[in-house]
C-alpha cells in the first residue's frame, strides 16, 4: 500500500519521509490529474525518495481510476522511464 495520501485542499498529493514533505501540486478535471509540480526537500534529494513517492502516486492513480497528466518536467521524465505506468498516463 502507498504511503502517499491526497490532501485536497491543498490541491496535492504528499508522502511523509524521514520527517519530511515529498508533494506533487495538482489541478483536477474530472478524472485527469494534471501533475504541475514534484518537490522533495533538499536533503532527500539523491536518496531515491522522489522516484518513491512516483511510485505511490501511480498506485493511487490505479486505485482511483485516474489519468495522470504529467506538466512537471521530473513527473514527465520519470513516466517516460517507467513504461509500467502507461496505464495511467493514457499513453
Amino acid at each position: 500500500m502507498s504511503d502517499v495520501k491526497d490532501n485536497p485542499q491543498a490541491s496535492r498529493f504528499e508522502m511523509a519521509e524521514a520527517g519530511q514533505l515529498v508533494f506533487a501540486d495538482y489541478r483536477r478535471q474530472g478524472s485527469q490529474v494534471f501533475i504541475d509540480h514534484v518537490e522533495a526537500p533538499v536533503a532527500l534529494r539523491g536518496s531515491g525518495a522522489s522516484g518513491r513517492f512516483m511510485e505511490g502516486l501511480v498506485e493511487v492513480a490505479r486505485r482511483e481510476h485516474l489519468t495522470l497528466v504529467p506538466i512537471c518536467s521530473y513527473a514527465v521524465h520519470w513516466l517516460s522511464r517507467h513504461p509500467e505506468a502507461r496505464d495511467v498516463t493514457g499513453a
